[in-house]
């Protein structure tokens, strides 16, 4: 069984990898998305991590927003686990529920309660910070009161400036709300910059969790995407993974990863998943899968333990 992790300054414990849910009714029906779920389950997971606005931005393919929340929700269903299961929502991009003022928050709120099947939601993130003219004090205030209805265990925010995310938390001390007890940022081995530096001291200093998206760059970590190859993948799209291949430090990465993964005997996602769950304050990166195959690779890195050497190795390559 996993180890668990306690998050943040909350009273929920998760495992070291969060099964991200952006793929399902995306690349993954639903029939192949209970099993993922299933798989995970099966390996000792706990964490599922999706948003309502999944998958919004494909509606050329017959996408709407909230499907994998729905998806999500007729599993727990059928499988009766509810209890078992840490489960991540967002708001504040779904088309119909945009932005984080007050009462879009506690809409949408309903909305997703509604779509996952479920009177609560575990750790409920505000996904994009869009207006900044909206007061932090509002915005937790909001959050607040769905702590207090039962309706959400703890909260957290992703897409968030060092300035705002350090003054929502100001407010809530000062207010003795709801405090985000974690930070959702993008990190992974050739994005480092979208989290070191101001965010990762403001969780460091406030005792924060983070939990990394993109963890996998998009499936560029794995290597399956190399300098003038075109790899046929829905998910390789402008600004996805196909964007790192042809950088020198994208392939600078990408060797090191290799050479770490052959002398581990192990794959390179394994070891991409392993540096980030090692760096400070890193509670549990987020890494999504297809299809069952695709899971082992992932699940390896919660009992991968990169030496000195080799975390120094990946982290030089990466800078």
């Amino acid at each position: 069984m996993t180890e668990l992790r306690r998050l943040g300054s909350s009273d929920l414990l998760v495992s070291s990898l969060c099964l991200g849910g952006n793929v399902f009714g995306w690349t993954a029906d639903q029939a192949q998305s209970f099993a993922v779920l299933d798989a995970y389950f099966a390996g000792g997971g706990n964490f599922v991590d999706t948003s309502d606005s999944y998958m919004n931005y494909f509606p050329e393919q017959g996408n709407e927003p909230g499907q994998s929340e729905t998806i999500i929700g007729d599993w727990l269903a059928d499988r009766g686990n509810r209890d078992d299961v840490v489960l991540a929502t967002k708001v504040g991009d779904h088309p119909n529920y945009f932005g984080l003022a007050p009462a879009t928050i506690k809409a949408a709120a309903e909305e997703s309660l509604r779509r996952l099947r479920t009177d609560h939601i575990d750790l409920y993130y505000t996904h994009f910070d869009h207006d900044e003219s909206i007061p932090v004090d509002d915005i937790i205030g909001a959050l607040d009161e769905l702590v207090q209805a039962g309706k959400v265990r703890a909260i957290g925010a992703s897409n968030i400036s060092p300035e705002r995310l350090a003054a929502s938390l100001a407010f809530a001390d000062r207010a003795g709300t709801a405090r985000y007890v974690a930070l959702q940022p993008q990190y992974n081995l050739v994005s480092r910059d979208t989290y070191e530096g101001a965010r990762r001291e403001i969780v460091r200093r406030e005792g924060l969790a983070c939990v990394p998206y993109f963890a996998l760059a998009s499936g560029f970590l794995t290597g399956k995407y190399r300098p003038g190859q075109t790899v046929e993948n829905v998910r390789n799209v402008p600004g996805l993974a196909g964007g790192y291949a042809d950088t020198e430090r994208g392939a600078r990465v990408l060797d090191a990863v290799a050479q770490v993964a052959t002398a581990r005997g192990v794959e390179m996602a394994t070891v991409a998943l392993a540096w980030l769950g090692q760096q400070p304050t890193v509670t549990a990166p987020i890494a999504s899968a297809r299809t069952v195959e695709q899971l082992p690779a992932l699940l390896a890195a919660q009992d991968l333990h990169l030496s000195d050497a080799e975390l120094r190795t990946l982290t030089s390559a990466s800078s």
